[in-house]
């Protein structure tokens, strides 16, 4: 008997009452610390853990009651903000250092110093995320580090029974003429290149319980979903990627890669046409507010305004044309005796 209970418990907390994930993000680090630095006129590195908190604590506070689940990094958001998070609302926790290694070959990922899968579920949460960089066209070496790092996180998510939360990013090779280690969608991302990333890390060999996807196509070039040529040309993408993950059976949510508000909305209308299951997404919600920082009081206003409004108008969006998840408990149905339960949850 199959049963993993805490998978599915975990999934149904990330997602609302109608199966739809609404998921905000703020386990963001370096586009946070590099803002607060602007602002403050410092180096990077000069950024203040005071001053990281408090906008965490801020996102939290405004935001979490809108949001089905929220996710949390374990070296800011978690301590500053597990607080003021809603007793209704799900907790995902980011396993992936953000410090990568860049090679000629492309990008080694590693977790965080200290943090483990084990301690992300002994800590209460509802699902373990992952940031796995990878292009198919990567160095060999580089593929099978990537390649075994996600298979060990899947393996210890069946072994403590969380959900995997699996984010995928195509990124340039250092010596593109686009290269940047910034969090953006890279310039020279090529839709075949998103679409065998996610192929490779369907195989069940991953354990991903949960996609979070970049889409195929730049989100800010997509054209209006008007029926025309150029939209259906758009939407094939966007459907070539939901027919993955439908024959995996996996679900998958769209991430938002620092894109507008409203070019993002258009990225959920492309991708809930394809199947998908709902939005894990971070700046296209609050970044505009938080570029009033250090006036965390201006922040509140245009959160409470802008931001608010914008997960408001993606949860309307998605209640109207997103695909519910539904947890599968038949499993149980197939118990018939005392003890059986017991016995078979290995």
């Amino acid at each position: 008997m199959n049963l993993q209970l805490g998978k599915t418990w975990g999934l149904r907390r990330m997602a609302d009452e109608a199966g739809h994930f609404t998921m905000v993000a703020l386990d963001q680090r370096p586009p946070i610390v590099n803002l607060i630095a602007a602002k403050r006129g410092i180096a990077s590195d000069e950024v203040s853990f005071t001053d990281m908190i408090a906008v965490k604590q801020l996102l939290v506070h405004v935001l979490g009651q809108g949001a089905s689940a929220m996710l949390m990094d374990p070296n800011y958001a978690f301590p500053a903000a597990l607080d003021k998070l809603p007793a209704r609302t799900g907790l995902v926790v980011t396993l992936e250092d953000h410090r990568f290694r860049d090679t000629d070959g492309g990008r080694l990922s590693h977790s965080i110093r200290d943090w483990s899968v084990e301690k992300i579920k002994r800590a209460g949460a509802d699902g373990v995320k992952v940031l796995a960089w990878f292009r198919p066209d990567a160095a060999p070496e580089v593929l099978t580090h990537q390649k075994d790092y996600v298979r060990r996180i899947g393996a210890e998510c069946m072994r403590w029974d969380i959900p995997h939360v699996l984010e995928l990013l195509v990124y340039p090779f250092p010596k593109s003429a686009g290269h940047t280690t910034d969090y953006v969608e890279a310039p020279e991302k090529m839709p075949q290149l998103v679409l065998d990333s996610v192929s490779e890390f369907a195989k069940p060999e991953y354990g991903v319980d949960l996609f979070k996807l970049e889409a195929p196509l730049p989100g800010a070039t997509l054209p209006s979903p008007d029926g025309s040529a150029a939209h259906r040309n758009a939407q094939r993408w966007f459907d070539d990627m939901g027919s993955i993950c439908r024959q995996a059976g996996v679900p998958w949510v769209m991430l938002s890669a620092g894109v507008t508000p409203a070019q993002f909305l258009r990225v959920m209308e492309y991708a809930y046409a394809a199947g998908a299951n709902g939005f894990l997404a971070g700046r296209a919600i609050w970044w505009e507010a938080v570029q009033s920082f250090p006036d965390l009081e201006a922040c509140r206003v245009l959160l409470q305004a802008e931001g608010v409004r914008t997960l408001d108008d993606l949860g309307a969006l998605t209640r109207r044309a997103g695909n519910a998840w539904r947890p599968d408990y038949s499993a149980l149905r197939a118990i018939r005796s005392e003890g059986e339960l017991c016995a078979a949850y290995a």
